[in-house]
């Protein structure tokens, strides 16, 4: 019976054996799949215990900006120790550079690599977030990358419009450090902004709040909660006394992402 290059992929994820393994197995068994699932685990070359289970908490973010398009990768693994590896971090980066020039379904070409890497560094290694910006002309792009224990943990993409590069840097610097949620208030869908007024007058209510000053506090505590999550009403990490509304000035944040490990 024939077999392919995706028959010998299939394997490979099946048991955890190597690509010529996987080969091998199917050869001599005439590429009865079931078979040389039985053929390696008997030859000892079939993965021990299966990843997919496992957490995979760690890993790194690897950031690259190429003239008017802005990337981040996430690659996960189990341990930090993996994490901080060489060659892990250099997959990670090689991630970022092809989605940079190809796009994000570019992945796909490093498919192998990673299988082999899952297989030689024995832990449940994945892609994560894929993040791709090509700015419009005219637009300003930068970013953050907050590194820790030698590679990228946390990694910010922006884009601005008529803004300048220092504005939209301090933009990404603030974003890595604030976490919000959301760009603006508009964008939270309607039922988490129920789900929190609603929240909120239950709070107020279990304090014993006059009913007839219920709305006001409760529109109070919704202008807090827009503080928390949406960006643009966020007060300014480095000068709490403006908001990032007033920080931008006329100009306009056209979108962001955030990406962290863990």
């Amino acid at each position: 019976m024939a077999f392919t290059a995706k028959d010998v992929q299939a394997l490979r994820q099946a048991t955890g054996a190597g690509m010529m393994d996987a080969k091998k197995a199917l050869e001599a068994n005439d590429g009865d799949m079931e078979a040389a699932k039985q053929w390696l685990r008997e030859k000892g070359l079939a993965a021990s215990a299966k990843r997919d289970d496992r957490e995979n908490t760690q890993g790194v973010v690897s950031l690259l900006i190429d003239g008017n398009v802005g990337v981040i990768v996430k690659l996960k693994c189990e341990t930090d120790f993996v994490a901080s590896s060489d060659r892990f971090k250099g997959e990670a980066d090689e991630l970022a550079k092809l989605v940079a020039a190809k796009g994000v379904d570019a992945v796909a070409e490093r498919t192998a690599e990673l299988e082999d890497m899952k297989i030689t560094l024995k832990e449940k290694i994945e892609l994560g977030e894929v993040v791709r910006f090509e700015a419009a002309a005219g637009n300003v792009l930068d970013s953050y990358l907050h590194v820790q224990g030698g590679r990228g943990v946390n990694g910010v993409l922006v884009e601005l419009s008529g803004a300048s590069q220092e504005l939209a840097h301090d933009v990404a610097v603030h974003v890595g450090f604030a976490r919000p949620k959301y760009l603006s208030r508009n964008d939270i869908p309607a039922d988490v902004l129920e789900h929190e007024r609603q929240t909120l007058e239950t709070i107020s209510r279990n304090e014993g709040k006059p009913e007839a000053a219920l709305p006001k506090i409760i529109e109070g505590r919704m202008n807090g909660f827009f503080k928390d999550v949406a960006l643009l009403d966020q007060p300014y990490a480095k000068d709490d006394k403006q908001s990032i509304t007033q920080l931008i000035g006329s100009a306009s944040i056209v979108r962001y992402a955030q990406v962290e490990i863990g």
